[in-house]
């Protein structure tokens, strides 16, 4: 459902402990986004880059669970690339005051045998926001 209602500039923060899901959550999105393939984490390399046509629109995977310092962010060139694509960014709360105030922010939790969701909704999204 995010997949139908994203465009190029939005960033969707994920965060919550190891095992909650984030990345199986990026994998899904992506996917809706038309790709073919399997999207393999990016815990290596940080970021990965998908575009068209192998995606409706750009979109970067972002993984920062391996950044120790915020600042070393700043070396990935995210404000660059926001502006032409959609970033999915796990263990966003690595990025501190780096992260934009108009970032869909998901926080995934272990709740028994599933998962929680909670999401904070900024107001660019909120008329477009899928789940009501």
């Amino acid at each position: 459902m995010l997949a139908s209602v994203v465009f190029p500039g939005d960033v969707i923060a994920l965060s919550g402990p190891l095992g909650a899901g984030k990345t199986g959550l990026a994998r899904g999105f992506i996917e809706a986004l038309g790709f073919p393939g399997e999207v393999p984490s990016p815990s290596f390399g940080l970021v990965i880059p998908y575009d068209p046509p192998d995606v409706r629109m750009p979109v970067w995977h972002i993984d920062l669970y391996r950044i120790d310092d915020a600042a070393e962010i700043d070396e990935l060139g995210l404000d660059d690339a926001r502006g032409d694509c959609v970033l999915v960014i796990e263990w966003a709360e690595r990025m501190g005051n780096r992260l934009w105030a108009d970032a869909l922010r998901i926080d995934l939790a272990v709740d028994g045998a599933g998962r929680r969701l909670t999401a904070q909704v900024p107001p660019s999204w909120k008329a477009r926001w899928p789940f009501r």
